[in-house]
């Protein structure tokens, strides 16, 4: 094993840890599943900090990263509201964000050609703030130290950010189209 193969490994992991996570949120295992799915968040700060420090950056990284990234976070959501934690709109919205910039990124693509994606504040702000919630909703399954006030103010704002974002997105594919 070479040094520069780190990241690459650590995201790995993070794909590897998807399922435990699932299912230990399907036996109502919260307090664990926060573990497994903190040290999923603190790996891919750690698998993209080696990577642009050290040059150790690579095709599959680049591309399994945000994967690892998005599977990760569906399927916490999608558990979220199987076990009735997270309302149906708000996973609907998260989904549907992505699967519009998905899309977007498709149909730019096919019409005018490559185009690399690139995340805008907006969107890393949104991404953060789901899984910031994600995080409260186990913490508060596990522990119940949150009240339900704060989980319904947690969940507006990232309804909220979400929307933000998604417009966002579309505005700046609109516009890019528009301009070729």
């Amino acid at each position: 094993m070479h040094l520069n193969q780190i990241p690459n490994i650590i995201t790995g992991m993070r794909l590897l840890a998807v399922p435990p996570a699932i299912y230990l949120m399907w036996v109502g295992r919260w307090d664990i599943a926060f573990l497994v799915f903190a040290f999923a968040g603190v790996s891919d700060g750690v698998d993209g900090y080696l990577a642009r420090r050290f040059g150790w950056q690579s095709k599959w990284g680049a591309t399994m990263d945000p994967v690892a990234d998005k599977l990760l976070l569906v399927s916490t959501a999608a558990m979220l509201l199987y076990q009735s934690l997270l309302p149906l709109w708000l996973f609907v919205l998260m989904f549907g964000r992505d699967l519009m910039i998905l899309g977007g990124a498709a149909l730019y693509r096919w019409k005018f050609g490559p185009y690399k994606i690139q995340p805008t504040w907006l969107g890393k702000a949104s991404t953060f703030v789901q899984i910031l919630l994600l995080l409260s909703m186990m913490v508060h399954a596990a522990f119940g130290i949150l009240s339900e006030e704060q989980i319904d103010k947690m969940i507006f704002m990232c309804g909220l950010i979400t929307v933000v974002s998604g417009a966002h997105y579309a505005w700046i594919w609109i516009r890019k189209a528009l301009n070729e």
